[in-house]
């Protein structure tokens, strides 16, 4: 896969998830399969409007929609997601040294708080 693919689909991916009502249809997709009508419960908005939620999750490939007779299950998949994962794995470094760094001032203020007490 090309940089300019992954990038478009981290894009989409971001997207998806930058909205509240996506993020809860996806953590309730990690339980297993479920109908639209079963995601919709849940929210305080129409049909269509979930309908249009699950649309973006479609397209950035965070859920796939099968057929059987007239149930239409929608289930999770994690792909983008460990695409997500991945891309966010490149700066675990920076996050440990900001950590390492704040673990020597607490220890520093830890000992300063010592020396100063009776």
């Amino acid at each position: 896969m090309t940089t300019a693919t992954i990038d478009d689909r981290l894009d989409a991916t971001f997207a998806a998830l930058a909205n509240s009502t996506r993020r809860a249809i996806l953590g309730r997709l990690v339980d297993g399969e479920a109908s639209v009508n079963e995601l919709a419960e849940p929210f305080d908005m129409s049909l269509p409007a979930i309908s249009k939620h699950i649309k973006v999750l479609e397209r950035a490939g965070l859920i796939t929609q099968t057929q059987r007779a007239q149930y239409r299950p929608c289930r999770i998949d994690a792909a983008p997601l460990q695409e997500v994962s991945d891309w966010a794995e490149q700066y675990r470094a920076v996050w440990e040294a900001s950590f390492d760094r704040l673990d020597t001032y607490l220890e520093q203020l830890q000992g300063k708080q010592k020396e100063t007490q009776p």
